[in-house]
């Protein structure tokens, strides 16, 4: 599905020729932010994947060391980097060509990381098609992680400890994301078609192959396995820092009321983060959620040059545009987490 996200983006689920969206529509084209910056992206594709190289020589000339844990961390922040590249092939804002989208998103996720493209753009697409709605957004539905009273209170045993802690331990779980994004792309794989399976089992079993022979070539087997467990930990705590800001605590649209057009659903269900240059890089343009989500397929280094007319027009409009700090942003993401967990820790 990586053409989805590029068809919401010219012609979103509800927008008419007079709908609210559709002013902002005609201005941001105007401004030509949805043109693709294939320079900029064969940039940052050439400099992540030689940084990726210079990491494993390292990690190779080092050798059997306790000094290359130290390459551990570095390795979580690039393979992060690498992880928003797959993203941004997903949502077709490096090319529009069908075929080479999904090559640069399969060698970024299944081959470099280990993790399904497939998997994750199915899953990501029906996400920015009903952000935060309960019954249509993936990332919402009661699993580890509770999002309103209504799923806290069927909770039980264990499950029910995880809600009414589940402020406290929400980074702390994004440890473990690392090796989560690969079990579900291995999960994933019975439901492609045979001959999307093939390629892409090929490649996790590739990526599998790869990384357990280069730790085990290089280092013993128990500092091979630090090396992992540091690496795919920041790995995951790094991608939650990047996703918990952009909807946890934010509008979550009643199942049974109106159904919102595409300029409410996006806006009021998704939260900024301001900064500079280095919070671009650190949460790779997400901090843009709400232009990402009403343009998806706008290249990255758009995102923060439609943000005026995207906060000028929902303004206008008297739409609510939330924006806040980086680490306010996890403080609103985590009271609403311990909000929700309340009545089990009262009970």
């Amino acid at each position: 599905m990586p053409q989805l996200a590029a068809a919401v983006a010219e012609h979103p689920p509800g927008t008419a020729p007079g709908s609210d969206f559709a002013p902002l529509l005609r201005a941001v084209k105007g401004e030509g932010l949805l043109k693709r910056r294939h320079g900029w992206y064969a940039l940052t594709i050439t400099v992540n994947a030689l940084s990726l190289a210079t990491v494993v020589t390292a990690v190779v000339l080092t050798g059997n060391s306790w000094w290359t844990l130290l390459l551990a961390p570095l390795l979580a922040v690039l393979s992060a980097r690498t992880a928003f590249i797959g993203h941004d092939a997903g949502h077709s804002q490096i090319t529009g060509n069908k075929p080479a989208g999904r090559l640069i998103g399969l060698l970024h996720g299944n081959l470099l990381l280990g993790m399904s493209y497939s998997w994750w753009n199915d899953k990501h697409n029906r996400h920015h098609a009903n952000p935060n709605h309960i019954d249509k957004d993936p990332d919402v539905v009661a699993d580890i992680l509770v999002f309103t009273s209504e799923q806290a209170r069927g909770r039980a045993g264990f499950r029910r400890w995880l809600t009414r802690n589940q402020a406290w331990l929400f980074f702390p779980l994004t440890l473990l994301e690392g090796v989560a994004l690969k079990v579900h792309g291995f999960q994933d794989l019975r439901r492609q078609p045979p001959r999307e399976r093939t390629v892409e089992a090929l490649l996790l079993v590739i990526h599998v192959v790869a990384y357990a022979a280069l730790l085990l070539t290089s280092m013993s087997l128990g500092k091979a396995l630090a090396f992992a467990a540091l690496h795919q930990a920041l790995f995951g705590l790094h991608l939650g820092m990047a996703f918990a800001p952009n909807h946890k605590g934010m509008e979550m649209p009643d199942p049974e009321g109106n159904r919102w057009g595409h300029l409410h659903r996006q806006v009021l269900t998704s939260r900024n983060v301001r900064g500079a240059v280095l919070t671009d890089w650190f949460l790779g343009g997400l901090n843009y959620q709400i232009e990402h989500h009403l343009f998806p397929s706008m290249p990255r280094p758009h995102l923060r040059l439609a943000q005026p007319l995207v906060r000028a027009h929902c303004r206008d409009l008297g739409i609510p545009y939330v924006e806040t700090g980086l680490v306010d942003s996890y403080r609103q993401a985590l009271g609403h987490m311990h909000e929700v967990g309340e009545p089990l820790r009262v009970g």
